[in-house]
């Protein structure tokens, strides 16, 4: 019982914390302040948020390990192959496309917008899976 309210409170900070950055604060920075200072500051908050991400997934991991005895084996594979995907968003997305997103914007070749329509849409994706993770809860 108590593991799966401590899952739950995990899967709904990870949800929220995503929400709140990419849907609520980020666009809130480029609305409020100039581009430069609203995407360093964005940077920023994204950053920490992948690195919530990866230590959410990880408690989920452990605790889908230790707290499902009573799911179904199907029902188990279920939400943990929802927790590997957004895992495997934020680290295409965190160590794949930021490194090259700030290289892009560093040589000025026109491809930072490219890559970050693309980071975008993982974080959607992301988003969407974290929505359906609350829900298998």
């Amino acid at each position: 019982m108590i593991l799966a309210k401590v899952r739950l409170l995990v899967a709904a900070l990870w949800a929220g914390s995503l929400w709140a950055v990419g849907y609520l604060v980020a666009p809130t920075l480029f609305m409020a302040l100039d581009r430069v200072l609203a995407g360093s500051i964005a940077g920023m908050l994204f950053h920490a948020e992948a690195m919530l991400s990866l230590g959410c997934g990880g408690a989920m991991g452990v605790l889908l390990f230790v707290g499902t005895r009573d799911w179904t084996p199907q029902r188990r594979r279920s939400v943990l192959l929802i927790v590997v995907a957004m895992v495997m968003c934020t680290v295409v997305s965190h160590f794949g496309l930021q490194p090259l997103m700030a290289a892009a914007k560093a040589s000025g070749d026109g491809s930072f917008g490219k890559l970050h329509g693309m980071s975008s849409g993982i974080y959607l994706v992301q988003s969407l899976l974290a929505g359906w993770l609350l829900w298998r809860q």
